[in-house]
């Protein structure tokens, strides 16, 4: 295990705010910063991909964007919206607060989560250098059999929509993996599994899912690959395969894949809502089994998106009834959120304004979510603009209203500055107003019969005013990152200090500085409680008489009584992550130009980790020199 957690004397290697040490770190804040950059701008692009979509059905007839351009919008904006902006922003703040909430100094192997953000990357440069070459994939971020054969799809499009996705799954697995080691191993002194954050127990959850969800569509992009490069037939029915082998494959991992976006927003608005109304999360043990219940039901739906392939009615009874149970769960969630608030001293700010409409606009798209399980109901829906109406609002309110609460919220511990509260509410309120009135009226036009997938629609449907209404609306949420990204630059650059705890909060990472120092915490903290920092300041009354809890005046007693200078060993910079990630991309790569160079990129991949497994962990002090 790369991380040294034995404290001992040692000079920190200074790692400078120089491109070569954004390159080489392997520091897990540092890495959860480079997940931010990437995915925000990755959503600016998806964004702008939206816009024209929009821009594209304002009118009847079209004419702004031709059918091809279109498909691979609309296919790039839902592949990148999923991939490169849901999940790397999720990761961002695992990296970022993981290791941080749970007291430990890093995750447990910091080059691998080096390697696993280098290797997303070239995925995701790999997927969007299709643009440059007239190549954009076209074939729906869901990838159908047979449109994605030789025969319907020639060209390289699906290619590099194929491999893409497996060198960006490759890194999925890979921080997963280190979550989950890192939450089992390198928990502080004292905290069990129950004490642990609601956040750090939705990251573990997530990364499960990530685990088992992903060989599912590994399995269906590699048979993919194979039908188009080597000439297969995994899904050519006359050649004995079969295009359904594709879809139960994908949702396999599709559906799952929705609770691996939704959950980490779940997590960011379980940490937001108890500390902005002064009270612990309520029914903490009823959250936590909820979210395990969400983690394996997850798995048993994946069909209920095939009803209308004809599976028969046994089987679209089964997943009908699955589907509803997993509304169970969900719904304790959004009790307890409320009884959280209910009672509560509640302040308004930013990051609660984002997790309360987070609460509205998840309730509404999950109120959809059985509808669309009930078989009769989801064949009238099917492959119509309700669906597109409610998967906006369980992601985009699910999932990006959440994770805005989170940027505002950690913003203070990651900079050391405040986001400005005034521009805050304004970014808030145009995205709210702006998300609502572009996706609830889309349930009015799938109503109506609108299909999704269209890249134009002849006047005299009766779908002209709401889809008007919807782009202009469509543009209001582009107004609102306009908004956001002016917050972002303002306050970085002269946003007021923000202290140690300038929210008054309840996790481990609001007792260290802010921005932490690179090893975190100069003494790993004793866990006595859940909400351990409330303890030390308030004692069990929280907002009574402060006292400090026995087990942090021991850590201080302890540190008084040391005299002994002492700092700690961490593992030191590497290249060789961001190489071999750059190697399984040009490996990728080379299947689309030719064979050598797949070779090429193959060895390169091996002989640079055969040279990182034999870089040390750490330069030892001069002493051992």
């Amino acid at each position: 295990m790369a991380t040294v957690t034995d404290v001992r004397t040692q000079e920190r290697v200074s790692t400078g705010a120089t491109v070569w040490s954004w390159i080489t770190t392997i520091d897990h804040k540092r890495i959860g910063v480079l997940y931010f950059v990437t995915s925000l701008i990755y959503f600016l692009i998806g964004g702008l991909e939206a816009l024209l979509i929009r821009l594209q059905l304002a009118t009847p007839d079209g004419q702004i964007l031709d059918p091809d351009t279109y498909n691979q919008l609309f296919t790039m904006h839902g592949t990148a919206m999923v991939f490169m902006v849901a999940m790397p922003m999720a990761a961002a703040f695992f990296n970022f607060l993981i290791p941080l909430m749970i007291g430990a100094r890093d995750v447990a192997f910091p080059r691998l989560n080096a390697f696993s953000y280098w290797t997303f990357l070239g995925g995701s440069l790999l997927m969007h250098s299709s643009f440059l070459f007239g190549q954009a994939p076209d074939g729906g971020w869901f990838g159908y059999a047979n449109l994605t054969s030789k025969e319907y799809s020639p060209g390289l499009s699906i290619d590099f929509w194929g491999l893409g996705l497996l060198v960006l799954g490759v890194a999925s697995v890979a921080a997963a993996l280190n979550f989950i080691i890192t939450i089992i191993n390198l928990r502080a002194p004292g905290m069990s599994f129950m004490r642990m954050p609601v956040f750090v127990w939705m990251t573990f959850v997530t990364s499960f899912l990530i685990i088992f969800a992903f060989p599912a569509i590994t399995a269906a992009l590699i048979f993919l690959e194979f039908d188009r490069l080597f000439g297969t037939n995994f899904y050519e029915v006359a050649e004995g395969g079969d295009p359904m082998l594709w879809q139960h494959l994908f949702w396999v991992f599709g559906h799952p894949e929705v609770y691996i976006l939704v959950l980490p927003g779940f997590g960011i608005a379980s940490e937001i809502l108890p500390t902005f109304s002064r009270k612990p999360i309520f029914g903490y043990s009823a959250m936590v089994f909820a979210a395990v219940s969400i983690g394996f039901l997850g798995f048993s739906v994946w069909a209920h998106h095939m009803f209308t392939t004809g599976m028969g009615t046994i089987a679209d009874a089964a997943f009908a009834g699955s589907t509803m149970l997993i509304a169970i769960p969900t719904g304790i969630k959004m009790f307890n959120w409320v009884a959280t608030c209910f009672g509560g001293r509640i302040r308004l700010t930013v990051p609660m304004l984002f997790a309360l409409g987070f609460l509205t606009t998840f309730l509404i798209g999950g109120l959809t979510g059985p509808m669309l399980a009930a078989v009769p109901l989801d064949l009238h829906f099917q492959d119509g603009y309700f669906v597109v109406g409610h998967f906006h609002y369980v992601l985009f309110g699910g999932l990006i209203l959440a994770l805005m609460g989170g940027v505002y919220y950690w913003f203070p511990k990651i900079t050391g500055r405040m986001m400005d509260e005034k521009i805050g509410k304004i970014h808030f309120w145009t995205m709210f107003l702006g998300m609502n009135f572009t996706f609830f009226p889309m349930h009015f036009v799938g109503l109506d019969g609108m299909p999704r997938r269209v890249s134009t629609y002849p006047a005299g449907m009766g779908w002209e005013f709401w889809n008007m209404f919807i782009t202009i609306s469509a543009f209001f949420i582009g107004l609102s990152v306009l908004v956001f990204l002016h917050n972002l630059v303002v306050s970085y650059i002269k946003g007021k200090p923000a202290g140690n705890d300038p929210w008054d909060a309840r996790t481990l990472e609001w007792a260290i500085p802010s921005p932490p120092p690179e090893h975190n915490f100069d003494e790993i903290p004793q866990i006595t409680h859940r909400d351990q920092v409330w303890y030390d300041k308030y004692g069990d009354g929280h907002g009574d008489a402060a006292q400090l809890s026995k087990a942090s005046a021991a850590v201080a007693e302890h540190a008084d009584e040391s005299d002994e200078e002492h700092e700690v060993h961490m593992p030191d910079p590497s290249y060789w992550p961001l190489l071999v990630g750059a190697g399984l991309t040009i490996a990728a790569a080379g299947l689309m130009i030719h064979i050598l160079v797949a070779i090429f990129g193959v060895a390169w991949t091996i002989v640079a980790v055969y040279a990182w497994s034999l870089e040390p962990a750490s330069t030892p002090p001069d002493d051992e020199h």
